[in-house]
């Protein structure tokens, strides 16, 4: 009873957040979708690529359930699962994601949490694991590149937030002088530090 409710929770959090980070690119231009957001060049498309790979392994591979897309090997991965190249159009990689949620869910579906599943990419002695491990591990994961997500898209039009249902519409002025008001907070700490020291 314990089991199902656990997975059920974790998938249906799953479920939440996949649909949370492709909603982050809603009404972006394709260069929006693509552009290099940070020095080491994550971008919101990218993040959704990577995100759709990693699922695709972890719920594929793992489980001897070969996700039915082409991957490369994960020893020969060479980080092009982390950008968008320009023949790469955003329905491909968006279709990608959704087709690896149908192969990812069937795989959480038919298991039990306690399914064995070797993950050949994690060191000694742990390789050997299970549906519960991978599970948490994936939403895990697709929180954190979600929430990536959220600031990269902040700084591209000050949208935020987890669905646009409960998404506000942005008040320019009171989020100004809320930022001003954390900025002064921070100066004046470090100025109380910098006399202390």
């Amino acid at each position: 009873m314990i089991d199902e409710f656990a997975k059920d929770n974790l998938h249906g959090r799953l479920r939440r957040d996949r649909e949370a980070l492709l909603w982050k690119l809603d009404g972006l231009s394709e260069y929006d979708v693509r552009r290099p957001l940070t020095a080491t060049g994550t971008s919101l498309l990218g993040l959704v690529k990577h995100v759709a790979t990693v699922e695709a392994r972890y719920f594929g591979e793992v489980f001897d359930r070969p996700s039915p897309e082409p991957l490369c090997r994960w020893q020969d991965s060479d980080g092009s699962d982390l950008w968008a190249n320009e023949d790469e159009s955003r329905d491909q990689i968006v279709e990608f994601y959704r087709r690896t949620w149908e192969h990812s869910d069937a795989t959480i579906d038919a298991l039990p949490l306690d399914a064995p599943g070797h993950v050949p990419w994690w060191s000694e002695p742990r390789p050997n694991t299970n549906l519960f491990a991978v599970l948490t591990h994936v939403l895990a994961e697709t929180v954190r590149h979600t929430g990536q997500a959220d600031i990269l898209r902040e700084s591209i039009d000050g949208r935020t937030g987890l669905r646009a249902e409960h998404e506000q519409r942005i008040d320019e002025e009171a989020r100004a002088a809320h930022r001003a008001k954390i900025e002064q907070a921070a100066r004046s700490a470090a100025s109380i530090g910098a006399r202390n020291s």
